[in-house]
């Protein structure tokens, strides 16, 4: 809910596809830079715990972003309190994705993963669609604060798990706890594949998700709820993905399966851009999801199962720093869409997943081996 609204409210506002891509920075930018700190953390604290403090100052920054709108204050003043909220939600992330395997036996951690995408994209059906409703019969500060009194639920599932954890104690050295992690990523030729796999899709495709808002005004002049039934499609897609991976815990493929999900992650963008209907839009929104869902699952469990706890939180905090590029592509599209208009930008976004995903697996073949 709060992705669609803060987009909807810095376009309507600003009517600028560039600050567009600067707010969305502003959200990303934190995952970048606090990811492995946040790693580190993950694996030295009590994981449960600290999601509480985590979630409680989550809560409290929303309610500060719906005052900031409601009252109309300057963008740099959003922009933040906007980021201040992300620092939270770059340390949440990594932390909660390494409280995922202490929940279950080690034989379910690949099914747990997918499960847990398949929940999260449940909630990206279910949040755009309110969105885009309440968007049209209320002001987007309420959207916010709505947003923010649904963390209570999030405060209390945390209350109520027992996780736990076959953690080795780590060392009392911070820095030796990083350069353990890069060493274990250096002798690693998988997870280094993993790696730089995951550039490609964060700055070319994912920030579809950013400049949707102008792709559905400028390309289907669509309006906020259009804006909130294409980003459900494409949920909806994602959780087809996720709920189909969830049914067994099998990896073998890994590769050619993260390789031509981004291939079809670019191609059903490109399809996307030249509809012409909601309806074909919508099919091909789904479709965006489906790819995108298979490729950032599977990303996922394949790091999750060969990955051992100790090191569990550092690893997957390197691995989830490519959400740190997303702001990248986004004001790299927002900047081509004010130079050549969106439908230029959409056609990056897709010709330029497909193009670099190519150059890397030529430059890299073992990538199609994982």
């Amino acid at each position: 809910m709060t992705l669609v609204a803060l987009n909807w409210a810095v376009l309507e506002f600003t009517g600028s596809a560039l600050y567009l891509g600067l707010i969305n920075a502003c959200r990303m930018v934190p995952a970048f830079l606090l990811s492995v700190p946040a790693g580190v953390l993950a694996d030295r604290s009590d994981r449960r715990k600290l999601l509480i403090l985590l979630q409680a100052g989550i809560m409290l920054s929303t309610f500060c972003v719906g005052y900031l709108l409601a009252a109309n204050t300057p963008f740099w003043l959003l922009a933040v309190v906007v980021t201040l909220r992300s620092v939270l939600m770059a340390v949440v992330i990594p932390v909660r994705n390494c409280l995922i395997p202490n929940l279950v036996l080690e034989s379910q951690v690949a099914s747990a993963v997918a499960v847990d995408s398949g929940v999260r994209n449940i909630s990206r059906i279910v949040g755009p669609a309110i969105a885009g409703t309440l968007l049209a019969v209320m002001e987007v500060a309420d959207v916010f604060w709505i947003s923010a009194c649904s963390i209570v639920a999030v405060l209390l599932s945390l209350f109520v798990v027992h996780p736990e954890s076959n953690r080795d104690a780590v060392s009392n050295n911070i820095k030796a706890d990083i350069q353990e992690a890069a060493v274990y990523v250096k002798n690693s030729p998988s997870v280094q594949s993993l790696l730089i796999l995951a550039v490609v899709p964060m700055v070319f495709a994912f920030p579809y998700t950013a400049m949707m808002p102008l792709f559905a005004e400028d390309l289907l002049q669509l309006g906020p709820e259009g804006l909130g039934i294409l980003l459900s499609v494409a949920a909806a897609g994602a959780l087809v993905g996720s709920a189909w991976l969830s049914l067994g815990s099998e990896t073998e493929g890994a590769g050619k399966w993260l390789v031509c999900s981004i291939i079809g992650f670019g191609l059903f963008l490109l399809l996307f851009m030249i509809a012409e209907t909601l309806v074909t839009a919508a099919v091909t929104m789904f479709l965006v999801g489906l790819a995108s869902a298979i490729y950032r699952t599977m990303s996922r469990v394949t790091l999750q199962t060969r990955v051992p706890d100790r090191l569990r939180g550092r690893i997957l905090s390197i691995a989830l720093m490519d959400r740190g590029l997303m702001p990248l592509g986004a004001i790299l599209i927002g900047a081509v869409a004010e130079w050549a208009g969106a439908l230029w930008a959409g056609m990056v976004m897709g010709g330029g997943c497909v193009a670099v995903t190519l150059a890397v697996l030529a430059a890299r073949r073992q990538i199609w081996s994982l």
